[in-house]
């Protein structure tokens, strides 16, 4: 009965082909575009939580102080009020893993005849700990080339491209600003971070090697800033707490005078931009949701005209032995057939669009079965619905009205 039903929908929508293509058009493009825009709004998701991903986890960045100097008011890092020491003081807190202190500058690189001007941060090797930082090749460099100052580095792969080409580097002697470092290893690619900077053009030093061989201090043992990594994500308000205390006790700040620091959480800023890209791929999916509604409503006006065209047809039927039931049925069926068919078409029209996106503009974007799935369901829900009334209108037709119609 269903069979003869369907066979029987699909000769229906094949005797108005143009009304029905365009019937289906609706649905194409609001399938279509709902799994374009998710795609796209997963796919910047993605590369968020990537980025989050290569900072490290449970972080905070200690900065020096801001100073006033001619009334005028500079920002944080203008005054060298970190030191070595309250790294180490840092480090003996309760829940804290690990301290990377950290004195950056930009300096020109050179290999035979390649140069590149890059970002140098001294450090110490808890550094590569703190940012979850693997080495591609090479070995890190140790406490005891900490001590000794050594010219040694790390380097980053854009660093290494840009200098070395296919050549492997580790071993190889690079100066940088005219004073030559041994390359002990290289870093794994870490991408882009959240501000869009590159995080693999970078070299990597001893911090001691960087103040008294490279960039200099104005006072001994400064640092511009510190990283520290908690235990977890639940000790970080103790840490961060903890922190504030001990850096304002050692710098004997008195009670009710601003710190000559600042601490900030970079988890906590990361997981919100995480949390806003999340938001905006659910805004994508909700306003390409709106061309499905859209869809339903041009299934539900021309499923309306069917049902006029086809009024002395219902009245036959009916009039043959067809009960209201069946007459539902068979005008449902056909809705369903359109969304159905528009569904399928929107789902290869939506994945190829994000592919190309991605292959033209290199946009990250993420299909994922689940998108294609609530689309699908979404578009063949709205069908049904939107072909409902009409359907229902023609079961509740009287035979003799059906037949006297003209």
């Amino acid at each position: 009965m269903t069979a003869a039903m369907l066979a029987e929908a699909w000769l229906a929508m094949g005797a108005n082909r143009l009304r029905t293509l365009l019937t289906m058009l609706g649905m194409v493009i609001g399938v279509g575009a709902v799994i374009l825009m998710l795609a796209i709004g997963q796919g910047t998701q993605r590369q968020v939580e990537a980025s989050i991903a290569s900072m490290g986890s449970n972080l905070f960045i200690v900065l020096s102080g801001s100073t006033t100097s001619g009334g005028l008011r500079m920002g944080s890092g203008a005054t060298p009020t970190l030191t070595l020491t309250d790294a180490q003081a840092i480090e003996e807190l309760p829940a804290v893993a690990a301290v990377a202190p950290s004195s950056p500058g930009t300096a020109q690189l050179v290999y035979g005849s390649n140069n590149w001007s890059t970002q140098v941060y001294g450090t110490t090797p808890a550094y590569l700990a703190v940012r979850d930082w693997k080495l591609a090749a090479g070995f890190p460099f140790t406490d005891s080339d900490l001590r000794s100052a050594t010219r040694v580095a790390l380097l980053g792969k854009t660093v290494v491209d840009n200098l070395f080409g296919g050549e492997d580097p580790v071993g190889k002697t690079i100066r940088i600003k005219n004073s030559p470092y041994v390359v002990l290893g290289t870093l794994a690619p870490k991408g882009q971070s959240l501000d869009g900077r590159d995080q693999d053009d970078t070299v990597i030093i001893p911090v001691t090697t960087a103040q008294r061989k490279l960039f200099g201090t104005q006072f001994a043992g400064t640092v511009r800033f510190i990283m520290v990594q908690a235990e977890s994500g639940e000790a970080m308000p103790a840490v961060e707490k903890s922190m504030n205390e001990l850096l304002r006790q050692r710098h004997r700040i008195r009670e009710g005078t601003d710190n000559d620091f600042s601490v900030r959480n970079l988890t906590a800023l990361a997981n919100t931009a995480a949390e806003t890209a999340q938001v905006m791929s659910l805004m994508l999916g909700a306003i390409a949701s709106i061309s499905l509604l859209v869809g339903g409503i041009g299934i539900m006006n021309i499923m309306l005209v069917s049902v006029t065209e086809r009024t002395r047809e219902i009245g036959i039927r009916m009039a043959i032995g067809a009960r209201g039931e069946d007459i539902l049925l068979q005008f449902l069926l056909e809705a369903i057939i359109i969304s159905v068919i528009g569904c399928l078409i929107g789902v290869g029209l939506g994945v190829g669009g994000a592919l190309l996106v991605s292959t033209l503009s290199g946009m990250a974007v993420v299909i994922t079965v689940t998108s294609i799935l609530l689309a699908f369901a979404v578009a063949a829900a709205i069908g049904i619905f939107f072909g409902w009334y009409p359907a229902r209108k023609a079961a509740a037709m009287k035979p003799i009205d059906a037949l006297r119609y003209q």
